[in-house]
């Protein structure tokens, strides 16, 4: 039987700072909730919206995958890498932490606000050199179907991460169904409702709905209302 657990968006922590209203999945910050650490290797999934002229000052990190997805505006990336990057809807950005790096991100626009998704994830190997790559999207490619935009393979669609994980955006009209076979066994799918109702086997997801799903090797998506959401597929880690 496959295991599930259901965290309806109106559960997750939440913090306004004024510039930076978040949104949080898992523990996180002020927000700590031990029986929401992490599900398997995912860390954090903050649901940030940055207002204009904002942003995150210089900060460090290491030993972490992170994955940012914007989901309206730009946001400019600075790195001790040198990289100097401006994400926008329909980019998938990803760092290796690996031995150290500091970055900042900002929104340079004076009129609108950034929302984005960052995602954390532990990677399966320590201190590797650290390492930035972000690439453009086709939103046509997810138009009633999954579209692979990270995997573990440099070669594969999508950016790559050194983890055992797989994840597939899907923008569905409403009656679509489809199902998912996960990649990997030992691993569960957490999912992410962007927005519109889906249902994950007979689950019901409402818009920032959080489901995570473990102990089976498929499951059927099928979007109740036009649907847009994110599947995450991870180790789940003993």
């Amino acid at each position: 039987m496959a295991q599930t657990v259901l965290h309806k968006a109106e559960t997750r922590g939440h913090a306004n700072h004024g510039w930076l209203n978040s949104y949080h999945t898992f523990s996180f910050a002020n927000y700590y909730n031990p029986e929401r650490m992490h599900f398997g290797a995912l860390r954090v999934l903050n649901d940030d919206t940055v207002d204009p002229g904002m942003g995150f000052g210089k900060h460090p990190h290491d030993n972490m995958e992170i994955i940012s997805i914007p989901l309206e505006g730009d946001l400019e990336h600075k790195d001790s890498m040198n990289n100097v990057a401006v994400i926008k809807n329909g980019d998938i950005q990803v760092m290796s932490a690996g031995t150290g790096v500091f970055h900042s991100e900002y929104n340079k626009d004076r009129e609108q606000r950034v929302k984005f998704l960052q995602i954390w994830v532990f990677p399966d190997k320590k201190n590797v050199e650290p390492r930035y790559d972000q690439i453009t999207l086709s939103a046509d490619d997810r138009h009633n179907k999954l579209q692979q935009i990270l995997s573990p393979n440099p070669d594969d669609a999508g950016v790559w991460i050194h983890q055992n994980a797989w994840f597939h955006l899907g923008k569905f009209d409403k009656g679509v169904n489809t199902e998912y076979n996960l990649k990997a066994k030992g691993n569960g799918v957490y999912v992410f409702n962007l927005s519109g109702d889906i249902k994950i086997n007979d689950q019901l997801l409402n818009t920032r709905d959080g489901y995570g799903i473990w102990d089976t090797d498929k499951f059927t998506i099928t979007a109740e209302t036009d649907a847009e959401f994110l599947l995450m597929e991870v180790p789940m880690l003993s």
